[in-house]
């Protein structure tokens, strides 16, 4: 299989500009194609953020952190659970598919190996890959957003909306 013949894209911008919003609106653009990946969500109770849960493109779920969580990881009040994040993401990223979504690579994510072992090797890969990063960090963040095959997008409130669009229309065309 040959590599990958055009720039991954990368989505950054401040929290809460909708860079989630964007990669499910993604793959909802690109209904009935071979989508794999995963997409991050907020766990709410009482209107209070408890935690993050993780959900892939095929369906499953698992918390990847949470307030109550006693972690050796930890980002800020929450302990991150690296084993459960392991056990869905990773079978996840391995699957065949026409393009690979990934929300995001971030801290809590990075504090696994495996994961941060399984982007990297996608991102040399034949497979397209669309995935939102944090604005700031280094080690892996850094290493990931300095890569010359990578086409940094920022997300803003003025382009949010018509970003999944554009984006779908792009990568139809490299698939």
């Amino acid at each position: 299989m040959s590599a990958y013949n055009g720039p991954n894209i990368l989505l950054t911008g401040p929290p809460g500009v909708g860079k989630t919003t964007v990669i499910m609106r993604l793959a909802e653009s690109l209904a009935g194609r071979a989508v794999a990946g995963f997409y991050t969500e907020e766990i709410r109770r009482a209107g209070h953020r408890q935690g993050f849960r993780a959900v892939t493109f095929s369906g499953h779920t698992a918390t990847l952190a949470h307030v109550s969580f006693k972690s050796q990881w930890r980002v800020g009040r929450y302990g991150v659970d690296v084993s459960a994040f392991e056990n869905l993401v990773l079978p996840e990223l391995a699957r065949q598919c026409e393009l690979m979504l990934i929300d995001e690579i971030g801290k809590m994510e990075c504090f696994s190996s495996r994961f941060v072992t399984a982007v990297r090797e996608l991102l040399y890969g034949a497979t397209p890959i669309v995935a939102t990063v944090a604005s700031k960090g280094g080690g892996f963040i850094g290493e990931v957003k300095a890569r010359t095959d990578v086409e940094t997008c920022e997300v803003i409130h003025a382009n949010r909306d018509e970003l999944p669009q554009s984006l779908a229309e792009q990568l139809v065309l490299r698939m």
